[in-house]
């Protein structure tokens, strides 16, 4: 059987896969930045009665896999993330210590579904994303070769 969170007069299991990226997808997230924001998030959907039930940081995007109360609205919340974030990232890596309200590290946008009941299977993706990223990416060089030889190969 499932367990179920309470609040006063609700038992809710509200899980959410989420994806956002930075500005223009530039590849950003690395190094001294990655373990920051992983600290980071975690704290802010902690004051946000949140928990972020897996998560993984590609250099170029966020996955995470949040259980969020019905009392707060999806959009709400990741807009307290990724603003809160910016601010953290700005003023630790940026230089900037005072009078800092924020700058846009973030897209502006972001994707959201519902967990529902394949939660594994949703955290299994989340995990080896990075992997299959890599994966990819080493496709698309390999077509890009092929696609060179090929076309030096016509020109003959």
């Amino acid at each position: 059987m499932k367990d179920y969170q309470s609040l006063n007069h609700t038992k809710w299991d509200c899980k959410y896969h989420v994806v956002f990226i930075p500005k223009r997808r530039r590849k950003q997230i690395y190094g001294a930045i990655k373990k920051h924001l992983g600290e980071v998030f975690h704290e802010l959907a902690k004051q946000k009665e949140s928990k972020i039930m897996e998560g993984h940081l590609c250099s170029d995007h966020v996955h995470m896999c949040l259980s969020i109360p019905p009392k707060f609205a999806i959009s709400s919340v990741i807009g307290y993330i990724k603003g809160k974030s910016a601010i953290s990232i700005a003023r630790n890596f940026s230089s900037r210590k005072r009078n800092f309200t924020g700058e846009s590290f973030w897209a502006r946008g972001f994707y959201v579904s519902t967990v529902g009941l394949d939660e594994d299977g949703v955290k299994k993706y989340i995990r080896e994303q990075e992997a299959e990223d890599s994966r990819l990416e080493q496709l698309n060089l390999i077509h890009k070769r092929v696609f060179r030889i090929l076309c030096q190969l016509t020109e003959s």
